[in-house]
């Protein structure tokens, strides 16, 4: 008997545990069906001979006044490889019409972009050549200046392992900076900074692991996280065989940023259209996959 009593508070709180955990992933999830918009692209590359005859990796759209703004890499394919920003705005987010002063940064190798407004100006996260992460900042979001690869740290303080860090998401709340970075698509790490310029790993394995399921085995990239309702939510983009190019994007959440769960019913959008970004609008959510072209798509009705 006393062996039975002295065990039975761990088995309580075993299994109030699994309940919890239980609740939790019976709670619904936000952001998982969704619809095309049309049967095309909403921008594209223009397919012949200029600086942005196609377009690569991540674009980024953001709200601004009364309409949006789109960030994105173009390139010449028949040319020497250059990766050149360009800019182009909306008032409806569907018709989309390039700046005139395009490209609005070519000084170094821009892709894979990322943009926040914070402070009344912008902070851009890009891979540069290499698949390095640099940081450019610009007060009107057409000039940037470039400040360099970033100083990413392992938990301990010292350097990370050389070599490629990329697909850089970033999260900003309670003065902190929160970026998610894939190497070599093998997984997503999250680091964190408060002044921009030394960021250290919270922990030196992923916090978003490929696998086990067939459709992220390969490869993973986050390209963004939102919250909502109590979660944070993260759209990334993955690969099931490395042999057959065809990019999915899938769902996860969390409570606190490293510790995620996939949504069971990925991916949520297939046909090679990743590097999702969400767009909220006055109408609702939408969602832009950015590869190989801009994609919308909304709401689907459960």
């Amino acid at each position: 008997m006393r062996k039975a009593w002295r065990w039975m508070p761990v088995a309580i709180v075993l299994v109030a545990a699994m309940g919890a955990e239980g609740r939790a992933f019976d709670e619904p999830w936000a952001f998982a069906r969704w619809k095309p918009v049309g049967d095309g692209p909403v921008f594209a590359g223009t397919g012949g001979g200029s600086w942005d005859g196609r377009l690569r990796e991540r674009g980024f759209i953001l709200p601004e006044g009364d309409g949006y703004t789109l960030w994105y890499t173009g390139y010449e394919r028949d040319k020497p490889l250059r990766m050149s920003l360009g800019r182009a705005v909306s008032g409806d987010g569907a018709d989309w019409r390039r700046d005139e002063r395009n490209p609005v940064f070519r000084d170094a190798w821009a892709e894979d972009v990322f943009v926040a407004r914070v402070d009344g100006g912008y902070q851009m996260f890009a891979e540069g050549r290499g698949d390095i992460v640099h940081r450019l900042t610009s007060a009107d979001g057409v000039r940037w200046a470039d400040h360099g690869s970033l100083d990413v740290r392992n938990a301990d303080g010292s350097p990370i392992e050389p070599g490629s860090f990329g697909t850089p998401t970033a999260w900003f709340e309670g003065g902190v900076w929160h970026l998610f970075y894939e190497r070599g698509d093998m997984g997503v790490w999250l680091a964190t900074s408060r002044d921009l310029k030394v960021w250290t790993n919270v922990r030196d394995e992923p916090v978003l692991a490929r696998g086990p399921e067939p459709f992220d085995r390969a490869q993973i990239a986050l390209n963004q996280v939102v919250r909502r309702g109590g979660w944070y939510y993260a759209f990334y983009h993955a690969l099931a065989d490395v042999a057959v190019r065809d990019w999915t994007t899938n769902l996860a959440r969390s409570r606190d940023l490293i510790h995620w769960e996939k949504y069971p019913g990925n991916p949520i959008i297939g046909g090679n259209r990743s590097s999702a970004v969400l767009v909220p609008t006055p109408r609702g959510d939408r969602l832009y996959t950015m590869h190989p072209d801009v994609r919308m798509f909304e709401p689907a009705e459960e």
